[in-house]
């Protein structure tokens, strides 16, 4: 199966989910009771996260076909992107400022006069073209990482908390351990040893983000399992699974939230990072910065690029933020009894 054949029913699958969850969460009286006030408490950041989350799927879906405009060397048997096309206009030489009509050296007339509304960068790419690429990168990123991270710290962190004696000690033991150890060069170290793609640079975060949740689930499980509720549900004969499924999880989504808001933006900055140091992955918001930093010291600056790649990667964490922050709010039980 050729990869954007895979990539275009992953697409399908999540489009699907996400409507079945839909459905679920307005059947529910609870869940649609959070979600109508997290809509009131956090419109407009929802709405952004949502066009972001649009374009990143837009660059998800590729096919094959169409003709070849102008400058494109995108032969018409490669696969194609929704975003691909809509930019598949002229390609200029070299750099252009934002809605210029001739190079930002030279003063040559370029192929698409005004047509660039962030400018080109040095190959003369379309700088929003290149933007709108990185959104994929980092919702990929943040939230295949998250995947990884998450299951993998309330595994250990409940199964931990939970049951104790000798797993607790492996546990806390695994810990320490990575937590001993600097968590940039652990990573740089997974990267270079699973290699530089996207899903490795995502395996490497994901193995190295774990170690916060695990902890704080770890400890939340060891006070939860002592309530009465909980000792009732034991001298009942309640197996520990349902126990866990039905009283401990429950209780920690919230905590579960606030990780996934924090993880999320910590991963997109730590692959800037990454890219700084030339081991990013390819397409990225960070590997845009790194290529502009030398653009500061021209003459004059070359100010585009970089504030292209900062401004969107500014407004998604941010506006994640919000989303995740009000999240918390609507789902953990205390705060909303402290805010009643």
């Amino acid at each position: 199966m050729e990869a954007y054949v895979f990539s275009n029913l992953l697409v399908a699958a999540l489009v699907v989910g996400g409507v079945v969850l839909a459905r679920v969460v307005r059947r529910d009286r609870l869940w649609s009771e959070a979600m109508g006030e997290l809509w009131r408490r956090r419109r407009g950041s929802i709405l952004v996260v949502a066009a972001f989350v649009s374009i990143g799927l837009l660059d998800s879906v590729a096919w094959k076909g169409g003709s070849v405009v102008g400058d494109d060397l995108l032969a018409s048997h490669e696969a194609r992107t929704v975003v691909d096309r809509i930019f598949q206009g002229a390609k200029e030489s070299s750099y252009s400022a934002p809605l210029a009509s001739e190079s930002f050296y030279g003063g040559e007339a370029l192929a698409d006069p005004g047509g660039h509304w962030l400018g080109t960068d040095l190959l003369g790419r379309d700088v929003l073209h290149r933007a709108l690429k990185g959104v994929r990168v980092a919702l990929l990123i943040g939230g295949l990482t998250s995947a990884i991270a998450i299951p993998l710290a309330l595994l250990m962190g409940v199964g931990a908390g939970y049951f104790g004696g000798r797993f607790d000690d492996f546990v806390f033991f695994v810990m320490s351990t990575l937590a001993s150890i600097p968590s940039l060069l652990l990573l740089i170290a997974l990267i270079m040893a699973l290699g530089r793609g996207t899903w490795q640079v995502c395996l490497a975060l994901g193995i190295t983000g774990w170690v916060g949740l695990c902890r704080v689930t770890r400890g939340e499980t060891m006070k939860l399992r002592e309530l009465d509720y909980v000792q009732a549900s034991l001298a009942l004969g309640v197996s520990h699974a349902r126990i866990i499924v039905r009283h401990i999880l429950p209780n920690l989504m919230h905590l579960v939230v606030i990780t996934l808001v924090l993880l999320f933006s910590q991963l997109v900055l730590s692959e800037a990072i990454l890219a700084y140091l030339g081991i990013g992955v390819s397409g990225s918001w960070g590997e845009m910065i790194n290529q502009a930093r030398n653009e500061l010291s021209r003459e004059p600056i070359i100010w585009w690029n970089i504030s292209a790649a900062a401004a969107a990667m500014f407004t998604l964490l941010l506006a994640v933020n919000y989303v995740g922050d009000a999240l918390r709010d609507v789902l953990d039980p205390r705060t909303l009894r402290e805010t009643t």
